[in-house]
């Protein structure tokens, strides 16, 4: 049994559909409470279902480049742990980077050339690792989430300017943590970042000449086709 049969053994698709059903229950239930709580406060049904409306819409429309970063993750550690992963809890970037730190550590070169030699032992360890390593996150907004938020809040209510530029810093702090790890592993990786750099720019600079809003959700979405495109081609450049 190689790598990628025990991570889309029917087993692991089992444990993760289990899983994603928990979820989906707790959420429905939240929902239905949620509902009946706004009805309670005197909210009309035609509002509320104006809200659910427009919320389903702006949250289909952002989880396009999410199903695109899973079939990118799909491709090097298999579809169910992808979809778990991508379905609770994470990111693309981080995913990848904490796959790429459990192959490495357990001696390989990357994630790919685990994949590609296949070894079944590091399945439970890159499992591990990329669950537990995103741990910190959410315990950390568990103890320090709400002073954080306030502060912000606090922020804002006396210069709205420097609220504004302390979230931007905080999401650019957080892009910046994963882009050296990428940049030094060839000129690939970095002809890649650019180019998905010079996308999003552009794409900016459209939505800002043209005024088109509304295209600023589907800008990561676009950015990520870009990027693994453009990766094919500068393999075959760059090597």
């Amino acid at each position: 049994m190689s790598f990628m049969d025990v991570m889309n053994s029917p087993l692991l698709y089992i444990l993760v559909s289990a899983g994603i059903l928990y979820i989906l229950i707790f959420c429905a239930i939240t929902f239905r409470k949620a509902y009946r709580h706004a009805l309670d406060i005197g909210m009309s049904k035609e509002k509320l279902r104006t809200v659910i409306i427009s919320s389903a819409i702006y949250t289909i429309v952002p989880s396009i480049s999410i199903v695109i970063g899973l079939f990118s993750l799909s491709m090097v550690i298999g579809v169910p742990w992808s979809w778990f992963r991508l379905s609770v809890v994470g990111a693309v970037t981080y995913e990848l980077m904490a796959a790429d730190m459990a192959a490495t550590g357990a001696g390989y070169e990357s994630v790919a050339a685990l994949n590609a030699i296949g070894d079944p032992s590091v399945a439970g360890t890159l499992m591990f690792v990329m669950s537990i390593g995103i741990l910190g996150g959410m315990l950390g907004v568990l103890i320090f989430g709400k002073r954080i938020q306030m502060g912000v809040l606090k922020a804002r209510s006396k210069n709205g300017m420097i609220g504004a530029l302390l979230t931007g810093v905080l999401s650019l702090a957080i892009i910046e943590a994963f882009l050296p790890l990428q940049l030094i592993k060839g000129p690939v990786y970095c002809a890649v970042a650019v180019t998905s750099c010079l996308a999003t720019v552009l794409q900016m600079m459209l939505v800002k000449k043209l005024k088109i809003n509304w295209y600023r959700n589907f800008i990561m979405a676009v950015t990520l086709i870009i990027g693994m495109a453009s990766s094919l081609i500068w393999v075959q450049v760059l090597g």
